[in-house]
């Protein structure tokens, strides 16, 4: 039970823009027009000057595009 409140708590986790450039190698502009291509996960609104990102929603679109390479 307790690996999966700690999965919980993983996947529940916000990281910064910072933290979303150190695990995809892409820059800010990249980032955010994948966003608005809707390729890429969107921000959660934290407050009304503060956005951060589901580190389980990065991860999973990482492992996407790794599954992806294997494919072809």
């Amino acid at each position: 039970m307790a690996m999966q409140t700690n999965q919980d708590q993983i996947s529940r986790r916000f990281i910064k823009l910072a933290q979303v450039k150190a695990y995809t190698s892409l820059s800010t502009s990249e980032i955010y027009r994948r966003i608005a291509a809707g390729t890429f996960p969107k921000q959660v609104a934290l407050g009304p000057k503060s956005v951060a990102f589901v580190e389980s929603e990065i991860l999973d679109w990482c492992d996407a595009l790794a599954a992806q390479r294997e494919v072809v």
